[in-house]
């Protein structure tokens, strides 16, 4: 049944291919499937990707900048004491009618701004448990906390009112976690009897409307013509979910695709003198890490944490691995992110040392553990086996013997965040440039079951620090503690930090004004095909 869904979808994707020209279809070719279709739920660029066509958020970044712009809030104003953030909605804002015969009655309003955070912050919300109900994002950023109250002052005035100051917040409220979705939909599937269509089937306010989803194969949307901002340059979008990058590659030189995401580090000269595409690049805002989860001995031991640092040599994975596309990662956040602590050393690849500090430690000899890889390509890893392998090579020359692990993806993930590995490998791309979004990857919040904080290390000094930052606005101050934090991180070593890496997007020349986005974003609204 597998073999014949996708090769519908395939001959869907072809189809669409196949329209006349003036009909303007952009397909991207993605790299896997969405778990869902509602960001809240989600922690994934994949699944953010596929589900920004289709909605907005308050506030949001300006294509290819960390700029935070108006969104569905036309503006807004915060208190001296930064404890208040009074939204003005914008009116007129239509929803898209859904492909299950949901037809809106009325416009975007506070309701729906209501609903959209309740759902994620209320355990009487009747959607809160609808599809898991796990909130990573709301929960492992402390929003529970920091929310004291959210008030619709009127139908197009909503007030936030938090329990402390906090710096982040309006750029955090750009962030997919705070997509707003429609109440009016939620309603209708309630009384429909079907509330997990809401996460299925999306409807929003955003540039594109959802039209088919085929898991593994293909996603279609369809331009909204009632965009508030006014109707895409595109009619229609296709996602062609391939998940080999050279398969990706192959696409895009034929045709069959205009935008990739992640080639594979090998490919990019060619891509570099390719007739047909323009290659574009800029740093990436991302580490890729290896994660020792301090619940499992002998990794609640600093000093073996540390030694593993020195066991594996991080200037032969970034020589085969990343080609070119990347640098050795020294800190949890990328040099190109303000508050970089630059005096911050690196362990030193030393074998011997390495060995020595175990014994000390009281680790016997030979060492059995598990090392998970990711089953995907990420622009900040684009070969995560081939790094386990080496770094499996690494450990045997210590007799320390690494059982390589993976599963799907959404399983890898989950498995991960509940803590059943000892180490393993993930990644972060940041969301919206504040040093904060990478630091509480490590905070005391999300190092509970089912939180992003992989190594479970929770250490109050680092914790203090990172929420002494959070909740002051100047950026001198908030940097001095920073740059401490980053300190403990290495001293206590919960990560390997592996590299960062430069992003490249291909795409094809007849592709215009699409712009490369800082936090690994996809986003089609504004750009048009020649």
């Amino acid at each position: 049944m597998r073999v014949l869904k996708t090769g519908l979808a395939a001959a869907a994707v072809m189809a669409v291919l196949a329209v006349p020209a003036y009909a303007k279809t952009l397909v991207y070719c993605s790299e896997g499937s969405p778990e869902n279709f509602t960001p809240a739920l989600n922690t994934t660029g994949t699944s953010f990707d596929a589900a920004r066509p289709v909605y907005n958020q308050l506030v949001e970044f300006e294509r290819g900048t960390t700029k935070v712009v108006p969104g569905l809030a036309e503006s807004w104003t915060v208190s001296p004491d930064g404890k208040e953030i009074v939204f003005k909605l914008r009116k007129g804002v239509k929803f898209h009618s859904g492909v299950n015969g949901f037809k809106p009655t009325r416009d975007f309003n506070a309701d729906d701004v209501l609903f959209s955070f309740e759902r994620q912050w209320k355990a009487d919300n009747p959607y809160h448990k609808v599809s898991g109900g796990a909130y990573d994002y709301f929960n492992d950023m402390s929003m529970p906390d920091l929310l004291k109250s959210i008030d619709k002052v009127d139908d197009y005035t909503v007030k936030f009112t938090l329990n402390e100051a906090n710096a982040p917040m309006l750029a955090n409220l750009a962030m997919d976690f705070g997509t707003i979705m429609s109440k009016e939909y939620a309603d209708f599937l309630l009384k429909k009897g079907a509330p997990e269509q809401l996460d299925q089937i999306p409807v929003g306010t955003g540039p594109f409307s959802f039209v088919t989803y085929q898991k593994d194969a293909v996603i279609r949307y369809k331009a909204f013509p009632e965009y508030f901002e006014g109707k895409a340059g595109i009619d229609d979008l296709v996602f062609a979910i391939t998940p080999d990058p050279t398969a990706r590659y192959a696409k895009v030189k034929k045709g069959e695709c205009h935008v990739m995401i992640a080639p594979n580090p090998a490919d990019i000269a060619a891509m570099k003198t390719d007739p047909a595409i323009n290659l574009l690049s800029q740093p990436g805002l991302n580490i890729a890490y290896w994660s020792f989860n301090v619940e499992k001995p002998p990794f609640d031991k600093k000093e073996v944490r540390q030694a593993f640092n020195m066991a594996i040599d991080k200037a032969a994975i970034i020589k085969d691995v990343y080609q070119g596309a990347g640098q050795g990662a020294i800190n949890p956040i990328p040099p190109t992110i303000w508050s970089y602590n630059k005096d911050v050393k690196d362990y030193p690849y030393d074998p011997g040392k390495a060995k020595q500090m175990l014994e000390s430690a009281g680790v016997k000899l030979p060492l059995d553990i598990d090392l998970w890889w990711m089953p995907v390509q990420r622009p900040y890893n684009p070969n995560a086996k081939r790094i386990a392998e080496m770094m499996q090579a690494d450990l045997a020359k210590l007799n320390i013997n690494a059982k390589l692990v993976s599963y799907e993806w959404g399983e890898y993930r989950k498995r991960m965040q509940e803590g059943e590995h000892m180490t393993g490998q993930l990644g972060w791309t940041g969301d919206n440039g504040d040093p904060d979004n990478f630091f509480f990857l490590l905070g005391c919040p999300a190092a509970r079951k089912g939180g992003q904080n992989l190594s479970k290390w929770c250490n109050k000094e680092f914790d203090d620090l990172i929420t002494k930052a959070r909740n002051i606005s100047d950026m001198e101050e908030r940097t001095k503690l920073y740059e401490q934090a980053q300190v403990i991180v290495k001293e206590e070593a919960p990560w390997f930090t592996i590299a960062h890496s430069i992003v490249y997007e291909p795409i094809r020349k007849e592709v215009t004004d699409y712009k490369v986005s800082p936090f690994g974003r996809h986003e089609f609204y504004g750009v048009s095909l020649k």
